[in-house]
């Protein structure tokens, strides 16, 4: 008998971190992306007409990989920031808004569809794009709880293709320091966000 309850218990989903369903960090509406980001993504034609005909994962990830070119905020050179100082001056996206990228309308697909473990890991683990990729460690990033962010990353803080997601800016680190300060970088980052 005691054979029999070991047997179901293996074959029950795993709650929480394990489980096929992802929890969600934050901002049920708005995926924890900047409002001016947010806002210009949901006015974007390229999001309201065609990515609202995009209903599959698989065809948000083909779309990833036809039209991503880079995972910044902002379409190159579409952003006024002449005159802006300080914190706004062109560095952090926050200042005033341009047109905003496929790959942010792209993300915040994802976010609509409301991913499963499953389909994440097929995305931080995907080959033929490194922008599908990148999409699946952002996706991570405004989604997840803070405390999960190193399990999530752990095993691919070594990734020959991290040039690419180095775009997504607090991963910057991975250019310019090792494993071990990697790790602690991201440790920071988590408690300043749980404060």
């Amino acid at each position: 008998m005691a054979n029999v309850v070991n047997q179901t218990q293996a074959v029950k989903p795993a709650s929480g971190k394990h489980g096929n369903v992802l929890p969600l960090w934050g901002n049920e509406k708005t995926m924890n992306l900047n409002p001016m980001i947010l806002t210009n993504v949901l006015s974007s034609p390229y999001f309201k007409v065609q990515l609202y005909e995009l209903k599959t994962y698989h065809e948000v990830v083909d779309e990833i990989y036809f039209k991503v070119t880079h995972v910044e905020p902002w379409e190159k050179g579409s952003r006024k920031t002449a005159g802006q100082t300080g914190m706004c001056g062109g560095v952090r996206g926050v200042g005033t808004g341009g047109i905003v990228s496929t790959a942010f309308c792209l993300l915040y697909k994802l976010f609509t569809l409301k991913l499963t473990r499953k389909q994440l890991m097929g995305l931080i683990t995907h080959t033929d794009s490194p922008y599908i990729r990148a999409l699946g460690f952002m996706y991570i990033r405004y989604t997840q709880p803070p405390t999960d962010l190193i399990d999530w990353y752990d095993g691919f803080l070594d990734d020959e293709e991290m040039s690419i997601v180095q775009q997504v800016n607090w991963k910057l680190y991975l250019s310019t320091v090792g494993l071990r300060e990697c790790k602690a970088a991201v440790l920071y980052h988590i408690k300043s966000i749980s404060i």
